[in-house]
């Protein structure tokens, strides 16, 4: 029996579950067993024949993505089936169709001539009914695996190496992009130089739109600095636990996870939020609370922004007659994951508020979400809303 065609034919009646791997060899039930090195009549254009462990493995990891396959193929060191051949192949494994014009017979040559290390390689006339444990079965087995690989590095043909690419564009200058990197790095230099000082000055953002005549007045933190409001409640995604690394790293950590890192310290009553990066790089502070009972008639003057939790609760008692007026004066974002549902953000998106999404998983993309929040924020602070 061709392994080829006993392979669809267990694809076809969904019975793949009764091909097993012993060893090095492949058994289809108790009918036949084949060497997992056979070569099969299926021939690719662009690496020859596929052994029988190559389709073997292809068909049965076909639900994975082609990268995804691709690395567990090579983790297995089983031969993978190029992205090329992965459509026809299937469609002929799964009988979509009938017939395909890689399918070679073995009294024919193949579309490509193998390599001549391959004369070794084990053919599909090689195949037996289920054997007795050989003395020699592991050591044919290794030489099996050597000569597939042989065969492969054989059949390769380099294009171009790491030179011939660089060579290839003459006019390239890669020095442009040395300068650049060296002039980020020295931007970056002189920001954190300027953070990493004492008794750090921001700008009075309030006085700056025009409510007072000394404009360029710089207070030390807590004299006149912007503050934050976020939610007591744990239910939302930010909290006074965790939004310093959010807004100054661009990094989420879950509050939970932020908990357990600080092994019982006690909840601070207010954090002190410096704006690290921004399109502008100019430094700035900004408090951040979630107590807005404890705050007085001056600090109010103080609040820029607030994180909402999607709650009508959160505003009991502030000095504010309707959610119009909060969001006039006080700009909101609510921050949620981007495969949360809709639901979740309906009453939300009825207020006049700034969705923040970000991902459960991609923390790479977080910074992105934290520059989105600086960028809102400063342009509402530009515009003299509040």
């Amino acid at each position: 029996m061709d392994p080829l065609s006993l392979l669809r034919e267990y694809t076809i009646q969904k019975s793949l579950d009764k091909i097993v791997r012993v060893g090095d060899e492949i058994r289809f039930g108790s009918r036949y067993s084949f060497p997992a090195t056979t070569e099969t009549a299926y021939c690719s254009k662009h690496v020859g024949r596929y052994t029988l462990e190559a389709l073997l493995h292809f068909i049965t990891n076909q639900h994975l993505k082609h990268t995804d396959y691709l690395q567990n193929a090579t983790s297995l060191r089983i031969p993978a089936v190029t992205f090329l051949d992965r459509k026809n192949l299937l469609d002929y494994l799964t009988g979509k169709v009938q017939t395909s014009a890689s399918v070679v017979p073995f009294d024919l040559p193949p579309s490509r001539p193998p390599s001549s290390h391959s004369s070794q390689i084990t053919t599909a006339s090689s195949v037996n009914p289920v054997p007795q444990s050989e003395p020699n079965a592991d050591k044919g087995g290794l030489e099996a695996t050597t000569n597939v690989m042989e065969m492969i590095w054989g059949k390769e043909k380099p294009i171009k190496d790491r030179d011939a690419m660089l060579l290839a564009f003459k006019k390239r200058d890669f020095y442009s992009v040395l300068t650049a990197a060296l002039k980020r790095d020295d931007e970056r230099q002189k920001v954190e130089a300027l953070q990493r000082k004492d008794n750090i000055v921001a700008k009075n953002r309030i006085e700056s739109r025009g409510f007072g005549e000394e404009v360029t007045k710089m207070r030390k933190i807590g004299e006149g600095v912007p503050i934050i409001l976020v939610p007591s409640a744990f239910s939302t995604l930010i909290t006074i636990y965790n939004v310093k690394e959010f807004l100054e790293d661009g990094v989420f950590i879950p509050t939970d996870v932020k908990l357990k890192q600080m092994q019982g310290v006690q909840k601070p009553d207010c954090v002190t939020v410096h704006k690290k990066f921004s399109r502008d790089r100019v430094a700035a502070a900004y408090e951040v609370r979630d107590k807005p009972s404890a705050l007085k008639t001056d600090d109010w003057d103080r609040v820029v922004a607030v994180f909402v939790l999607g709650k009508e609760w959160q505003f009991k008692d502030w000095p504010f007659k309707d959610h119009v007026e909060i969001f006039n004066k006080i700009l909101g974002f609510y921050l949620r994951f981007e495969d949360d549902s809709v639901e979740s953000a309906k009453t939300v998106k009825q207020w006049n508020v700034k969705i923040i999404s970000i991902s459960k998983n991609k923390r790479h993309q977080d910074r992105a979400a934290a520059l989105e929040v600086w960028d809102k924020l400063e342009e509402f602070m530009r515009s003299g809303q509040r």
